[in-house]
């Protein structure tokens, strides 16, 4: 029986795609690399730290990692701080109190870092809902490696097999597979060239998982 939620942030509970494509490319130009759109849509689902090591790894680039991670979240502070028109995903706060009235945990497992997570939710008061954040950039593997859905369910306090995660990116389902874990796929049109084969479903509205349904999708 299903117990608890495992969200992704990124696609899921925020629009945050622009931001993160303008602190990137911004800290692209600053570096001097050319990213193409191909390489630039694979980072989707990845913690800041593995992309800017691939990017690190691919150009044979001087500086280190840790510079290119330091460089795009000092773009991307700037971006949310003047950003008064950033909102949630349509319809995701209601699936939110609809999951928390009807008893259910809520744990959120993004690639973002903590900092930008922590932005996120005190902006929009969302660390009332749920009991646990977990950040990729906090751990040795990124998506799609299963590393932070293991320990996401671990945090829900329930087996793998009472919880479902939403995700809307390759790397994020194929992780969310790895860790045995029932899928929900969130197709939306902030979520470019994503893979959603692999989901157990794939849906285009959350009204689709409200807990009158979603209570049945693991039987």
């Amino acid at each position: 029986m299903l117990k608890a939620v495992i969200f992704d942030m990124d696609g899921v509970i925020i629009d945050s795609e622009p931001m993160h494509n303008k602190a990137y490319h911004d800290m692209f130009d600053e570096v001097g690399i050319d990213v193409s759109s191909e390489l630039y849509e694979s980072f989707t689902g990845q913690s800041t730290i593995n992309i800017c090591k691939r990017l690190c790894d691919h150009f044979d680039l001087k500086e280190a990692p840790e510079t290119l991670v330091a460089l795009k979240r000092k773009h991307y502070k700037q971006f949310f701080d003047s950003n008064s028109n950033l909102g949630l995903i349509d319809g995701v706060l209601d699936l939110i109190k609809n999951y928390y009235t009807n008893g259910l945990t809520l744990v959120l497992a993004s690639s973002a870092a903590m900092t930008s997570i922590n932005q996120i939710f005190d902006r929009f008061d969302l660390n009332q809902y749920f009991i646990a954040k977990l950040s990729g950039g906090d751990l040795k593997q990124s998506k799609p490696h299963p590393e932070i859905f293991i320990k996401a369910a671990e945090a829900t306090g329930f087996s793998i097999e009472e919880c479902i995660v939403i995700e809307d990116s390759t790397n994020g389902i194929e992780a969310a597979k790895a860790a045995g874990i029932y899928c929900v796929g969130f197709d939306s049109f902030h979520s470019k060239n994503q893979d959603y084969s692999k989901a157990n479903k794939v849906i285009t509205d959350f009204k689709d998982i409200y807990f009158d349904k979603a209570v049945n999708l693991l039987n």
